[in-house]
């Protein structure tokens, strides 16, 4: 199951899993990872909530970009390698 998932994001997972791990990677960084993505999809659930309560398009933004964020942080710290968390983190 897992390798048809990778192979699905594939798109996303590739270019961040390239390189080697940083210097300053912990395991914790995969689990905050994707709290991260889990908050990130409740704001985005909260303004698809707006959009469909006032009817504003202009809701329609946050909601894409925070579901957009909170999904590649899902599926980076669920799927990803340590290169690819790392990455996500940053190599400093």
């Amino acid at each position: 199951m897992k390798h048809r998932l990778r192979q699905l994001f594939s798109f996303i997972l590739k270019p961040l899993e390239s390189g080697k791990v940083g210097p300053s990677y912990k395991d914790s960084h995969r689990t905050v990872l994707k709290l991260v993505g889990v908050l990130f999809l409740v704001l985005a659930t909260v303004s698809i909530g707006a959009l469909v309560y006032t009817g504003k398009v202009g809701a329609l933004i946050p909601a894409l970009v925070f579901l957009g964020v909170g999904g590649t942080c899902l599926v980076v710290g669920a799927l990803g390698s340590d290169v690819a968390v790392s990455k996500m983190w940053g190599n400093r």
